[in-house]
């Protein structure tokens, strides 16, 4: 089930309490010649993306169009027809509705939204082959209230940039609330305003661009059904742009977050999928993480063929890129980004002497604090399985004091991940670094 953040946002729109809305849906039924003894949890269980039987839901569309004073649809609180899926060619008027209504949801620190867990199987599948296969939205013009132009449009790329920024010095637990208090304040709006089709384009783009910024920090916060909603937001949006980079890139990101959750297979088939679509339009910093990533899947299957032959040819994209071609959200493939990633397949391989150097390349190579601490992390990892105890304390150590003052539960993955293969190795050395890595972990999120 997903969480039904269409009915929250009317809820609070509406001003009326869990308890609330069933006692006037017990009263609604009984004025029908029903008896309903609904209560708070069974609200609550509603919000979650449970449906209520029978004649419930046209009552809770009567109680609340009464409270907000105009007729509201079942499709307007969440609860259309059960089954039918959202087409892909869903208008676009509608799909923000139910996009702003999670970020307010979000915003608010609804449970149901926050620890909701990420779909698999085919709900996961759909948004990408929906992206990726036609109808394309004919025209995104839109009437509303505030006119929107390029001043708008360039405030969103800014905040895109400066919330990735944010991102990489502090952390997603620390960014999210910012970028998600942004979107509410700032991108809804715009959405719901008047723009031409050739504006609306670049608004949905740049407002997909901050959305994925958003479920990248929900992913570092361990929300990932709550990121893997945002990204499946982003793709949404990028289709609208007809920008193919952009889906790409959003996808890239659902590869991620798919090997962090052990869902193999499908991150394989979602970096081709962004090749395919792409096509000759992939940028080669894209071109090269997708690669990359396919090469930890296939590793982490046993695929060691496709494996090797994937780091071939992300170390050939890697060889192409050039930074004054690449959009902006692709800088986060730094120089030494393809060899850490490299270094961890070669590492599920058993090829450890391989994995050190591409490990030691990309430590070697300039990357902001963020990305040097995980590339420090396999390099401990990495000395540690080749007996290097003393080296590796050293990495450790740089490691930990690269990492404080961001606030990342994934970062915190990596250094107890750390912490667990020092004590492992039995080594007296390695017990001052994971003194320091206690202490760095003292500090709860």
């Amino acid at each position: 089930m997903e969480p039904n953040t269409l009915l929250d946002s009317v809820l609070d729109e509406a001003g009326i309490s869990h308890a609330g809305l069933a006692a006037h849906v017990n009263e609604a039924g009984r004025a029908r010649g029903l008896s309903l003894r609904y209560e708070h949890t069974a609200v609550a269980r509603w919000l979650k993306g449970q449906r209520p039987r029978g004649q419930v839901p046209d009552l809770i569309c009567e109680v609340l169009g009464q409270r907000l004073h105009r007729a509201l649809t079942l499709d307007d609180i969440g609860l259309g027809t059960p089954g039918r899926g959202r087409a892909p060619d869903t208008p676009l008027s509608g799909f923000v509705e139910r996009a702003t209504a999670l970020w307010r949801s979000d915003e608010q620190q609804r449970p149901h939204v926050v620890t909701a867990p990420a779909v698999t199987g085919t709900r996961a599948v759909i948004p990408v082959w929906e992206w990726e296969n036609p109808p394309e939205d004919g025209d995104v013009s839109r009437s509303g209230p505030t006119r929107v132009g390029r001043a708008d449009i360039a405030m969103l790329r800014a905040a895109r940039a400066h919330y990735e920024q944010m991102y990489r010095k502090a952390g997603g637990v620390a960014t999210r609330a910012r970028v998600v208090g942004f979107l509410n304040a700032e991108a809804a709006p715009l959405l719901r305003g008047s723009y031409t089709d050739a504006t609306g384009r670049q608004l949905h783009r740049a407002t997909g661009g901050l959305v994925s910024v958003a479920g990248i920090c929900a992913y570092d916060s361990d929300a990932h059904g709550l990121a893997q909603r945002y990204f499946h937001q982003a793709l949404r949006l990028a289709k609208a742009s007809k920008d193919r980079g952009l889906g790409a890139y959003v996808i890239a990101l659902l590869v991620n977050q798919s090997l962090y959750l052990k869902e193999y297979r499908q991150a394989v088939a979602f970096a081709e999928s962004a090749l395919r679509a792409a096509g000759v339009g992939i940028t080669p910093a894209l071109a090269a993480d997708l690669y990359a990533m396919q090469a930890k899947a296939y590793a982490r299957l046993g695929d060691g063929t496709s494996a090797l032959d994937c780091i071939r040819r992300a170390e050939a994209a890697a060889e192409r890129i050039s930074r004054g071609q690449e959009p902006e959200e692709t800088g986060y493939v730094q120089p030494g980004l393809v060899n850490v990633q490299v270094a961890e397949a070669l590492l599920s391989l058993g090829d450890l002497r391989a994995a050190r150097e591409h490990a030691a390349t990309a430590v070697g190579a300039p990357a902001h604090d963020r990305g040097r601490v995980h590339r420090l992390a396999m390099l401990t990892h990495i000395e540690l399985r080749q007996g290097d105890a003393d080296r590796a304390v050293a990495t450790a150590v740089e490691m930990t004091e690269r990492a404080r003052g961001m606030e990342s539960r994934r970062l915190r993955d990596r250094l107890r991940a750390v912490r667990e293969h020092l004590v492992q190795s039995g080594c007296s050395a390695t017990s001052e670094a994971a003194e320091l890595i206690d202490g760095a972990l003292r500090v709860p999120l």
